[in-house]
């Protein structure tokens, strides 16, 4: 009863701000247990045979040790009594309207948008308490200077699919500056089979203003990700994290706050302010190896959108 009554709070203290995230590295499922690592993350609506909204993004992500010398760490959170990773990652994420063949403003549907952002984070992992705490800071650009255009027009072209037209009506270039701090904790456990747990968040800056909180189910055959132990050298297993979302602020609908001068936006009275997301996956992690293999349903994010889905795969390595 005193998790339950805590989850509720954290729910309730949220719901005025949730949202989606579409580049996702620390919900729990994706933990590797090592303080030096590479991961590469790529998404794309290819995989669920769409090709509109979230259209496609990718993430380069390093963990070293030496990261803690990092200068923005000092404007990260900390917990005296966990286990710390530190860690960059350069993230990409591009949109599109459904009609990405068309010349002209596609009114009614999202515009082009696209932002690159150089995330610094840090986490905390407290085995006595069974929980974790992180936090970034992800510093960028949304607009043309983020090349979402030549990088799908290239994809495009050589795949031979439909060459995308609409790209000089996208957001303008304007600043991202975001500050995230999520929190996770374990509310119920089978050692090694199963995993029930809470994560909490919120999201302040340019990009996105906003919070989150969903639940985290892990079955299968893994380390506890809220532990430094390795008991097992192989692990396989899948995961679900459904999660209520309100939205505060999307910049890639709304456009950025310092540059208005965008030719198409989302006006703030369509943007939906209550979205549903699940994630569902499956991880293979050997004591040196990370596959994993998502897809992402989400509810329609402005008045006049529609459902979507994505895939995306995740390889790493320690070192």
């Amino acid at each position: 009863m005193k998790h339950f009554q805590l989850f509720a709070t954290l729910l309730f203290l949220v719901s005025l701000q949730l949202f989606a995230q579409k580049i996702d590295n620390f919900s729990s499922y994706h933990k590797i247990n090592d303080s030096s690592y590479f991961r590469f993350h790529y998404d794309n609506d290819y995989f669920t045979s769409t090709d509109e909204n979230y259209t496609q993004g990718y993430s380069f992500e390093i963990v070293l040790q030496d990261l803690k010398k990092n200068p923005l760490n000092a404007f990260l959170l900390n917990d005296a009594n966990a286990s710390q990773q530190f860690g960059l990652s350069i993230d990409h994420i591009g949109y599109t309207p459904f009609n990405i063949g068309s010349t002209e403003i596609q009114f009614g549907d999202r515009p082009f948008a696209s932002a690159i952002m150089l995330k610094s984070f840090k986490i905390n992992t407290n085995a006595e308490r069974k929980s974790r705490l992180i936090s970034a800071i992800r510093l960028g650009l949304i607009g043309p200077g983020a090349f979402g255009k030549e990088m799908q027009v290239g994809i495009h072209e050589a795949t031979g699919n439909t060459i995308p037209q609409g790209w000089k009506n996208q957001i303008k270039n304007d600043a991202v500056v975001n500050y995230e701090v999520i929190y996770q904790k374990e509310i119920f456990a089978i050692p090694r089979y199963f995993s029930f747990q809470y994560e909490a968040s919120a999201n302040l800056g340019t990009l996105n203003t906003n919070a989150s909180a969903g639940i985290v189910a892990m079955a299968g055959l893994f380390n506890n990700p809220f532990s430094n132990k390795q008991n097992r050298k192989f692990q396989i297993y899948i995961y679900s994290k459904p999660q209520a979302t309100f939205v505060g602020y999307d910049a890639s609908l709304q456009g950025g706050l310092f540059n208005r001068k965008s030719p198409y936006t989302i006006a703030s009275s369509n943007v939906e302010r209550v979205v549903g997301q699940n994630h569902f996956g499956m991880v293979v992690q050997t004591k040196t190896l990370y596959f994993e293999y998502t897809t992402t349903d989400i509810t329609k994010e402005f008045s006049s959108g529609t459902s979507a889905s994505w895939g995306g795969i995740k390889i790493g390595f320690t070192f």
